[in-house]
C-alpha cells in the first residue's frame, strides 16, 4: 500500500516541480506582472523613460558640438571667400608684407604665419613633453600616496592661470632673465641657424623672441600633457606591475617594461592635445614675442603667429574685405588644429 502510493505520487510531484521552474524562468510580460518567487525581469524591446531621456540628451550634446564645429568652419569660409577672390598673390606661397590697403587688389599669404606658429608650438612641445612624462612617472610610481593628490592639484593649477598672466610674466620677468643665456648661445652656437641673430632681431635684454614664447607655451601646455599621461599610467594593469616586481625588476625597470609600453599611446595623444592648445594661443604670445613679418628659422627672432596676427588686426575688422583676409588665416589655423586633434584621437584609439 505504501509503495503504490509513493509510485503514483512521483509523477505528480515531478509535474509540480516543472511548473514552478517554468514560473520562475518566465519573463515579466508587458503588463508589468512579475513571476512568482523571482525578481522582476524586463521584457526585450521595453525601453524605460529614463533611458529615452538619457539617450536624447547624449545624442543632442554630441550633435550640438558637431553642428557648432561645422558652423564655425562655414562662417570662416564664407567670410574668407570674397577676400581670396581679390587676392592678387598666391595665398600659400606669398611671404612678403601683407598689403590690404587696396581692397580691389590685395596681397597676402600664410607661409610666415604658418612657419612661426608651427615653430613656436613644436619648441614648446619639446620642452613640455619630457617634463610632463617625468611628472606622470613620479606621481604614479614614486611619490608617497599622501603626496600624490596635493602635487597633482598643483600641476593642474597651472591650467587655471589666465594666459594674459603668463604673458605678463614672460614679458617682464622671464625674457629679461634669459638675456644672459641668449648672449652665451649667440656667441657659442651662432653658427647654427636656429640660434642665428639678425640686425632686426629683438634685443636680448628684452627677450621678446620665439624662444621665450616657446618656454611660456611649454608651461601653459604642461598640465594638459601631464594630466592625460598620469591618468593613462594609473590604468596600467596591476598584474603586469606585480609580475615585473616578482621577477626581481627594480622600480624603474617596472616603469620601463610595464607602465611606459601600456601608456605610450596616452602620452602621445596627450602631447598632441597640448600641441593643439599651443597652436591657438594668442594673448601670451602677443605680449611675449615681438611682431615680425619674416621668419628665417632662428628662435632668436620675433614673429607673428596666426592668432597674434588676427589679434593685431582687430582694429581693421570694420572693413569686411580686410577682415576676410585674416579670416582666411583663421580658417587655416582651424583646419590645422582640427588635424592635430584628429591625430590625437586616432592615436588614443590605437
Amino acid at each position: 500500500m505504501t509503495s503504490s502510493t509513493s509510485a503514483s505520487g512521483e509523477p505528480a510531484m515531478a509535474e509540480k516541480d516543472r511548473a514552478a521552474a517554468s514560473a520562475l524562468d518566465a519573463p515579466r510580460n508587458g503588463s508589468g506582472e512579475e513571476p512568482a518567487g523571482g525578481e522582476p525581469v524586463v521584457a526585450k524591446g521595453v525601453v524605460r523613460p529614463g533611458d529615452r531621456i538619457f539617450n536624447f540628451l547624449s545624442v543632442g550634446a554630441a550633435s550640438l558640438v558637431t553642428v557648432s564645429i561645422i558652423a564655425i568652419a562655414i562662417f570662416l569660409l564664407l567670410r574668407a571667400v570674397p577676400s581670396m577672390r581679390n587676392n592678387e598673390a598666391n595665398f600659400f606661397t606669398y611671404s612678403d608684407r601683407w598689403n590690404l590697403n587696396d581692397t580691389a587688389a590685395m596681397y597676402f599669404g600664410i607661409p610666415n604665419l604658418f612657419l612661426v606658429t608651427v615653430a613656436v608650438s613644436v619648441l614648446a612641445l619639446l620642452f613640455a613633453m619630457p617634463v610632463a612624462l617625468g611628472i606622470a612617472i613620479f606621481l604614479t610610481s614614486y611619490a608617497p600616496k599622501k603626496a600624490v593628490k596635493p602635487l597633482g592639484y598643483l600641476v593642474d593649477l597651472l591650467a587655471a592661470v589666465p594666459s594674459i598672466v603668463y604673458g605678463l610674466w614672460g614679458f617682464m620677468a622671464l625674457g629679461p632673465a634669459l638675456g644672459g643665456f641668449y648672449n652665451w648661445a649667440a656667441s657659442n652656437l651662432g653658427g647654427i641657424f636656429l640660434f642665428t641673430t639678425y640686425p632686426n632681431s629683438p634685443a636680448f635684454e628684452t627677450g621678446r623672441n620665439l624662444f621665450t614664447g616657446g618656454v611660456v607655451l611649454a608651461i601653459m601646455i604642461l598640465p594638459v600633457i601631464a594630466a592625460t599621461t598620469r591618468e593613462v599610467f594609473v590604468q596600467t594593469p596591476r598584474g603586469h606591475i606585480e609580475a615585473s616586481l616578482a621577477l626581481g625588476a627594480t622600480r624603474w625597470e617596472t616603469v620601463r617594461m610595464a607602465v611606459l609600453p601600456f601608456g605610450k599611446s596616452g602620452y602621445i595623444s596627450g602631447s598632441m592635445l597640448g600641441l593643439g592648445r599651443a597652436l591657438g594661443e594668442t594673448m601670451a604670445l602677443y605680449m611675449v614675442i615681438s611682431p615680425s613679418n619674416a621668419f628665417r628659422g632662428s628662435f632668436f627672432e620675433g614673429g607673428t603667429t596666426f592668432a597674434t596676427a588676427i589679434a593685431n588686426a582687430a582694429p581693421e575688422f570694420n572693413d569686411d574685405l580686410k577682415a576676410g583676409a585674416y579670416m582666411s588665416a583663421g580658417l587655416v589655423l582651424f583646419f590645422l588644429t582640427f588635424v592635430v586633434n584628429s591625430a590625437a584621437r586616432i592615436i588614443a584609439k590605437k
